[in-house]
């Protein structure tokens, strides 16, 4: 047949796997729709493997197609990367590190790293994305992070973990709660309260130890609330609208009308580990986690 595959092939298989429909990807790429199916069809005939299912009602992906789309995205954002990469050393520097974060690591850790990298590593820059749990591991394993402060039990194969900071646990109550902080004993007083929590799948971690605090001190919690953000917390607590328990550090950084009672007689804490994938070969990124594991606090 003498065709080849060429990068062309694979950015317009993406669009329409990403869109999956011919008229809408043609549009997004700015070519013809009968131009782009003669496209799918040559990668479709070179590679010998059916990549969409097509019907006048719709387009689906194979599973050849949904293999190759998870491949190509990764392949692609890896070309991106490199480019930028280059760049970054052509200027004289090492590179970037694009670091993922839960909100709490921006009240310890991760300002103590970037002073530590401007000091040590001026020549690597960095960014910054808050993101959950999830979607920062979805995103180390597609190579669209380098590494991320996670609070997390478990990781995928081929990832690396390591605990960064030992936080504990504090309540947190409206300012004018009728309780003053030394009459608080226990969890246990407050088992009749509606509880505002940080959402299951934000941070599984979070939500099953605050659960067993609870449990330990005799009670399930009411929970009344779910949200991701802690100022969004704060601010139902601070309007009577129930209580919370959160890893100690993130009282800081917030003005609002809350008070904050530490859980320090309880077993449990707040862990934030630092993840990265084995195989990334970003340059600038040894640097990073080498610094990092030097800094890091592993107790209060």
């Amino acid at each position: 047949m003498g065709y080849q595959l060429e990068l062309r092939h694979f950015n317009y298989f993406l669009a329409v796997a990403e869109e999956l429909h011919y008229r809408k990807a043609a549009e997004k790429l700015c070519i013809s729709q009968p131009g782009l199916s003669r496209q799918i069809k040559q990668m479709e005939e070179i590679l010998d493997v059916k990549l969409f299912v097509r019907s006048k009602k719709k387009v689906a992906l194979t599973a050849a197609g949904e293999y190759l789309k998870g491949e190509m995205e990764f392949i692609l954002n890896h070309l991106d990367v490199t480019k930028k990469q280059l760049k970054h050393i052509s200027d004289g520097n090492f590179g970037e590190v694009r670091i993922g974060f839960l909100g709490s690591a921006m009240q310890e850790v991760i300002p103590d790293l970037l002073i530590g990298l401007k000091e040590n590593f001026p020549g690597i820059k960095s960014s910054l994305e808050e993101l959950s749990n999830t979607a920062q591991m979805n995103a180390i394993m597609r190579d669209k992070l380098d590494m991320g402060f996670v609070r997390m039990a478990r990781v995928p194969d081929g990832v690396n973990i390591q605990p960064v900071y030992t936080d504990t646990f504090s309540v947190v109550l409206p300012e004018l709660y009728p309780m003053l902080t030394r009459e608080f004993k226990d969890v246990g007083q407050l088992a009749e309260e509606n509880f505002i929590l940080f959402a299951q799948d934000y941070s599984p971690l979070y939500y099953d130890t605050v659960m067993s605090i609870c449990e330990d001190a005799g009670f399930t919690p009411k929970v009344s609330h779910k949200s991701v953000h802690a100022q969004t917390i704060f601010k139902l607590v601070e309007n009577n609208l129930g209580i919370a328990i959160v890893p100690t550090s993130l009282q800081y950084g917030f003005q609002m009308k809350v008070k904050f009672i530490e859980l320090r007689n309880i077993p449990q804490r707040a862990i934030l580990s630092v993840v990265w994938k084995e195989d990334n070969r970003n340059p600038a990124l040894r640097h990073c986690i080498n610094l990092l594991l030097n800094r890091s606090k592993l107790g209060k």
